[in-house]
């Protein structure tokens, strides 16, 4: 694609890196077939192709309006369409530049201005745990669409101890999952510590910089970046841990992206490679130790303990598009889910969106209820007995409008495994 940018913008480091991505685009088309948003309002500018036009009369100078900004804020940032370029157009990164461009060059409404510096901040806020413990309180009295946001929080069991394992990994503080679904943690805990691989939760640090990234706060998101990698530095740099795990798949994108998002701050660039090189899914330390945990299956049924009911359940899994799209990983979970006693079921259209993608769900309700309304309906088409993800965001949102249970695969894996340990009952 010819392009010529402006000169607000072309000597940049983001305008070198747009014009890039801008001239790998043939025009080709494939992107609209598989993006959540064309499919359901049919408007060539809410798919991939149609915004990167906007995006590129944009940095050419054209005059912008909140046109341009509506249709780049209904994109779900779902990478789908990255996936089925044949010409490698980086669309995620290219939309992130417009969507910080568009910020500068077109006012907000005042009411869209009010929530999304409210979600900015207040997700990622101290305040944000007893504000949700508070809302938990009152849940019932709380209009519907609100009291969806606020599930019910589980109790996390109870937590190994960890410290004495020769291999030791580094877990993210984080900011809403901790609160919101603590389990999660806690599951992973437990599931590496089967492993013989320690977990280390250093006390400092906080969000990962995915939402205030995604809202267009670009400076604000590298702030989040640089705090963290301070809090972490201590112990990579005493060789201390072998990896980062994230266990929600959108803070594993994010932090997998510290290199490049920081690669022109001399300060902090090399330590930023070397935190994305240390960023790991789960999936990536377990998937090459499945015989161990199926050593210790195999053990536990010739010991006589008995089953769970866990292990011979029928799950449909929603692969998160940051999983997926992002991290490119694909058919892992699947993989050890089957190999560890789960029948995965076949669900179609796997590779679309849900629909949650970080703060959408509450910016862009309609549209995103109508993805979950999809989603819901093809992963429980062949009547699982609970649906897993990899992904904060997914499970609570899917959550919220199935009757099927929700849950995270390391909870599914962590209760398939205490099950496999626990004594047999006495007869």
């Amino acid at each position: 694609m010819e392009t010529k940018l402006a000169d607000f913008i072309a000597d940049t480091p983001a305008g070198q890196e747009a014009e890039a991505i801008l001239r790998r685009c043939v025009h080709c088309g494939f992107c609209t077939a598989t993006c959540p948003t064309y499919q359901i309002l049919g408007d060539e500018l809410d798919g991939p192709r149609g915004r990167i036009y906007l995006i590129k009369q944009m940095l050419e100078g054209a005059q912008t309006s909140r046109e341009t900004m509506r249709h780049l804020d209904q994109c779900l940032t779902c990478r789908n369409c990255e996936t089925t370029c044949p010409s490698g157009v980086q669309y995620g990164r290219l939309v992130d530049i417009g969507r910080e461009v568009v910020e500068q060059r077109v006012s907000r409404p005042m009411m869209q201005t009010f929530t999304r510096t409210l979600l900015r901040e207040g997700l990622t806020s101290p305040w944000f745990a007893p504000a949700f413990r508070l809302g938990q309180s009152v849940r019932g009295l709380l209009p519907k669409v609100l009291a969806s946001k606020l599930p019910q929080v589980r109790p996390i069991g109870v937590l190994p101890q960890t410290a004495h394992h020769a291999r030791q990994v580094m877990a993210l503080k984080g900011c809403v999952q901790p609160t919101m679904v603590p389990t999660i943690d806690a599951a992973m805990t437990r599931v590496l510590d089967r492993l013989g691989i320690g977990v280390i939760t250093p006390s400092a640090g906080g969000c990962c910089g995915a939402i205030r990234h995604h809202l267009a706060d670009g400076q604000g998101a590298l702030q989040d970046a640089r705090r963290n990698i301070d809090a972490w530095w201590p112990l990579i740099a005493e060789n201390r841990v072998e990896a980062i795990v994230v266990n929600a798949s959108g803070c594993g994108v994010m932090v997998k992206d510290y290199g490049h998002l920081l690669a022109d701050d001399p300060a902090y660039a090399d330590k930023a490679r070397r935190v994305s090189d240390l960023a790991k899914d789960p999936i990536e330390l377990i998937e090459p130790m499945l015989s161990q945990l199926q050593d210790q299956l195999a053990q536990a049924q010739r010991d006589g303990v008995a089953d769970s009911p866990t292990s011979g359940k029928r799950v449909a899994y929603h692969p998160p598009c940051t999983q997926q799209h992002g991290l490119k990983i694909r058919g892992a979970v699947e993989r050890v889910l089957q190999a560890l006693g789960a029948s995965c079921l076949p669900v179609a259209d796997s590779h679309l969106c849900c629909g949650s993608a970080g703060t959408y769900s509450v910016l862009q309700p309609a549209l995103s209820a109508e993805l979950k309304a999809r989603k819901v309906a093809a992963l429980t088409a062949n009547e699982p007995q609970v649906i897993l993800s990899a992904n904060v965001g997914c499970i609570t949102h899917l959550e919220s409008g199935s009757d099927t249970p929700v849950r995270h695969w390391l909870e599914w894996l962590d209760e398939r495994l205490q099950s496999a340990a626990a004594p047999r009952s006495a007869h």
